[in-house]
């Protein structure tokens, strides 16, 4: 399963720090796959990717690509933001709920305040100096 790609002609504002473990998510991220490892030995998906199981200590993981679908659980807007965000504010941020039972952390990318409980999806955003991800309504 893919997830939309949504191009912006600007770098990111502050780009993360990919490891050897997270270099795999990024990289797929730009494909449009929204992944993750899931442990062999207790089967627990972890967010963000890890070589070890933060739950059995196992580092027998796998790549498992997500649904890219969850539920707003929590929602914020933040207007006064360090200076290397001072040209994304507002910014609009929220707890998901995936599908798969990871809650995760990101922005929310709306015109109208997204209602907490609400279907939302994940899209990546491609921005000229790499990816990030984000959460909208369902098109």
């Amino acid at each position: 399963m893919s997830i939309e790609v949504i191009k912006k002609g600007r770098p990111r504002a502050y780009p993360p720090r990919p490891t050897e473990c997270t270099v795999i998510f990024w990289e797929a991220l730009t494909k449009g796959k929204f992944q993750t490892t899931k442990c062999n030995d207790c089967n627990s998906f972890t967010f963000p990717p890890k070589p070890v199981c933060p739950h059995c200590w196992s580092s027998s993981v796998s790549w498992k690509e997500l649904s890219g679908k969850g539920t707003l659980y929590s929602r914020t807007t933040i207007y006064a933001a360090p200076a290397t965000f001072k040209n994304e504010t507002p910014i609009h941020a929220g707890i998901i709920d995936l599908e798969e039972g990871i809650r995760i952390a990101t922005q929310l990318l709306e015109d109208d305040p997204i209602p907490i409980d609400s279907a939302v999806e994940i899209v990546a955003i491609l921005y000229s100096d790499g990816p990030l991800y984000g959460a909208r309504k369902p098109k």
